[in-house]
């Protein structure tokens, strides 16, 4: 038997709580100040690589618009995609950013245009002058994404010069001023739409559905491609010229999420649950490809892959709102929904004779606001599914609502004003011949290869 150990002594008891005490701090994350501490540069630095992915979702955007329409139209698609940002990176920074950021007056921003992080308004803010031009940079290319959307629904027939002067107006005014009801107290003070409880994460409604709302403002007002609806009222499929191209752009764009939706943090200290975010928004595009998988082969006999291909953009649309509040499972089921949606959408707008070519309507105005919806319904804890009671569903409906009239009535104010003034739509000729030579005086591919009877895949509706 082992001999009793003779009574630790009280000098001896300190040194070890002492002891264990340096080891418990050794183990503690130390906080360097400016770096560690929340806003500083490490947050600081997160957020910029985030929105370094979501700038690469430009180039997946421009690739599924020019492999899902005609190739005599690549290069406008392109030109249309490229100025979105350049446009919208000026815009926002001259105007957009202080207009959604800026100290409000209850309806947007007053101050912080021409927006300078190390300014003394801006340090009053934050701090941290490179936590703001981070901040700056992630709210710029959010900005741009809302813009870009409205190229896909109006593309093959849209005048380049109105496409620039409606871009300028997008991303200057109808979202920065929807954004700050919504988002404003990112930065300064909650709109009032934060105010009544509405949540949206990372911009189902903000981005993705205000962007769909003005689309089909624009494609309402601009009318289908000449082919499109036939005389008796039957639908004629205009096919893209390359699969390839869009579904390469899907899988940019699938990787750019990871950027949108975790950047969402701005911060990786702290416990930000920029992981979790990761899984719920992967769990709901792989759903929303099984979705639009089931929904295409049940409707049309065959799994359609450019429906399929957009299933995985209805499922990241669908989780954007609610990827830090929904449990796996429940991502899981919005992004399956979303799937199907988008497939169910995109035929209605084809029964309205509302010409959409790449779906892009349906994909970010109607998931954006099915993805918004699911927040009020599945959300941990304060979700009607999970706790029986709507108050939260009924601010997400009037947010959906406040979107949804908001961009409608403004562009469609703005694209008539457009219409009846320089024009909007190109001529019939240059339709059938193809933007890219009238519009940019060259095509995307060798001229021979560039014509209606081009051999072509696909079945984009």
């Amino acid at each position: 038997m082992a001999e009793a150990e003779a009574p630790m002594e009280e000098g001896d008891l300190k040194a070890e709580e002492n002891a264990k005490g340096v080891d418990a701090e050794a183990n503690e994350a130390p906080t360097v100040p400016g770096i560690t501490e929340p806003g500083g540069d490490l947050d600081a630095l997160w957020t910029c690589l985030a929105a370094f992915l979501v700038f690469f979702m430009q180039a997946g955007f421009a690739l599924v618009e020019a492999g899902f329409t005609r190739a005599k139209n690549a290069c406008n698609i392109i030109m249309k995609n490229l100025m979105d940002f350049a446009i919208g990176s000026l815009g926002f920074w001259l105007v957009g950013f202080g207009l959604m950021f800026g100290t409000t007056n209850g309806l947007f921003g007053t101050d912080q245009f021409m927006f300078d992080g190390a300014s003394p308004e801006a340090l009053a803010v934050k701090p941290n002058p490179t936590f703001n031009w981070a901040f700056l940079i992630f709210q710029t290319v959010f900005c741009a994404t809302a813009a870009t959307i409205v190229s896909g629904a109006m593309a093959e027939r849209t005048k380049f010069s109105a496409y620039l002067v409606y871009s300028v107006l997008i991303t200057c005014i109808v979202y920065p001023i929807f954004g700050s009801w919504a988002w404003g107290g990112l930065y300064t003070k909650n709109g009032w739409l934060a105010d009544k409880g509405f949540l949206d994460y990372a911009g189902s409604t903000v981005v993705h559905s205000i962007g769909g709302w003005c689309a089909l403002a624009g494609a309402i007002t601009i009318g289908p491609r000449i082919g499109k609806y036939t005389a008796d009222g039957k639908v004629k499929p205009i096919p893209g010229h390359s699969i390839p191209l869009g579904a390469l752009g899907v899988f940019i764009l699938w990787l750019g999420w990871f950027g949108f939706n975790a950047g969402s943090t701005t911060a990786i200290t702290g416990g930000a649950p920029f992981a979790y975010i990761c899984i719920t928004t992967n769990l709901a595009a792989a759903s929303g490809v099984v979705g639009a998988l089931i929904a295409s082969w049940i409707m049309f006999g065959k799994p359609d892959t450019s429906f399929t291909l957009n299933g995985a953009l209805a499922g990241l649309v669908s989780i954007t709102a609610g990827c830090d509040c929904l449990s796996p499972q429940w991502a899981a089921v919005a992004g399956l929904v979303g799937g199907v949606i988008v497939v169910l959408s995109c035929v209605m707008f084809d029964k309205l004779k509302i010409d959409d070519p790449v779906g892009a309507v349906s994909v970010h105005g109607v998931c954006g606001a099915w993805g918004t919806l699911a927040v009020g319904l599945f959300m941990n804890e304060s979700g009607l599914v999970n706790s029986g009671d709507p108050t939260q569903l009924f601010a997400q409906l009037i947010g959906i609502v406040t979107a949804f009239i908001w961009a409608f009535t403004l562009s469609m104010i703005i694209f008539n004003v457009i219409k009846f003034t320089m024009g909007l739509r190109v001529t019939a000729e240059e339709e059938m011949q193809g933007l890219d030579i009238h519009e940019h005086g060259m095509y995307a591919y060798p001229a021979h290869l560039v014509t209606e009877g081009t051999s072509q895949a696909g079945h984009v509706s």
